[in-house]
């Protein structure tokens, strides 16, 4: 089995379908909008408020969350969204993301006055700026919480639905999983799902197997964001397997949340031995400390993955993207050539 070096990797064309805008900002960008706001940080240099903000000593999905207090409280007027939208793409575009799907939940960024349409024009403003720049593509899934009021929701799935023509091209629930089903919120899914707009939804990652059977047959999630503990029910691993119901897998988030005790003992290697289709994402570049390439060097480095293996794991992310049939088509032909030239 051929083993790609760090190089390869870093050149194979990848797609990202599960990075949280207000987990990816770039540290130096975060100490900037916070001296001209006036939001305070503990701390006042890049590198220690990026190791303040690496989630290395988490218990649970719950204290993972704590940090995001940190970004939003720098997220909350167009001019910041617009330039960690763009500044975001531009990271992608260095780390060899050819297309990405940024998640996020306006209702959180509009503490300084802004709509949920207008936090939403922004981001994609800037999304779209740095497309028209670097050719990465970008395309953005609303976030509905859990931990909001059910209301909320039904705000965010209205929000997706008026924007799937304008750069949103599905609808998410996410946020802590325990003590909060998908039922309580099943009537935004039903505004999606009249829509025709794709689910995708955080289930199995800081609670069980019951909560990717919600996912599944409640919220009719088309893709599973996290799904690592999928394997605690196996008529439903094999249900997941055989609708081919992909699984947005964080490997180094899920090591930090502490769902996985370790790179090796991550169930990825399983899922994809089984033919359910998986996609390696970051979840979180800040809090997670990580890229989209570093998470294939883990896939490599403790579970054995080779590069046959990790050029189909990227071909899947591309595949099983929110986009259009033709686009999709076009974009996996250029990504089939660029990948191609790497041997």
């Amino acid at each position: 089995m051929l083993t790609p070096s760090d190089e390869q990797l870093l050149r194979l064309p990848k797609a990202e379908l599960h990075v949280h805008l207000d987990g990816s900002i770039r540290p130096e960008t975060m100490l900037d909008l916070a001296r001209s706001r006036g939001a305070p940080l503990p701390a006042s240099d890049p590198e220690a408020l990026a190791r303040h903000m690496l989630v290395d000593d988490a218990h649970s999905l719950e204290e993972y969350l704590a940090r995001f207090v940190l970004t939003l409280s720098v997220m909350q007027d167009a001019e910041a969204l617009e330039r960690i939208a763009r500044e975001l793409t531009e990271d992608h575009a260095r780390d060899g993301v050819r297309y990405a799907e940024v998640r996020f939940c306006p209702a959180l960024n509009t503490e300084g006055g802004l709509s949920s349409d207008e936090v939403l024009d922004a981001v994609l403003a800037g999304l779209d700026r740095a497309e028209a720049d670097l050719g990465v593509r970008s395309r953005v899934i609303v976030c509905a919480l859990r931990t909001l009021d059910p209301s909320v929701s039904v705000e965010m799935a209205e929000l997706a639905v008026a924007y799937r023509d304008r750069g949103v091209v599905a609808f998410d629930l996410a946020g802590a999983e325990a003590g909060n089903p998908v039922r309580e919120h099943l009537e935004a899914f039903d505004v999606v799902r009249r829509a025709d707009l794709p689910v995708t939804v955080h289930a199995g990652e800081g609670f069980g197997s019951p909560s990717i059977r919600e996912a599944v047959h409640l919220a009719g999630a088309s893709r599973l964001g996290h799904g690592t503990r999928l394997y605690e029910d196996p008529e439903l691993e094999a249900l997941v397997r055989d609708r081919a119901i992909p699984l947005e897998v964080c490997i180094t988030s899920n090591v930090q949340t502490g769902v996985s005790p370790s790179y090796g003992q991550h169930p990825v290697r399983r899922y994809y031995n089984e033919g359910i289709p998986v996609v390696l994402c970051t979840d979180n570049r800040l809090m997670s400390g990580t890229t989209v390439t570093r998470e294939y060097a883990h896939a490599r480095d403790h579970l054995g993955f080779g590069w046959e293996e990790l050029k189909a794991l990227a071909r899947t992310g591309f595949a099983e993207a929110y986009l259009p049939p033709e686009e999709k088509r076009a974009l996996l032909a250029e990504v089939e050539t660029a990948t191609a030239r790497l041997g």
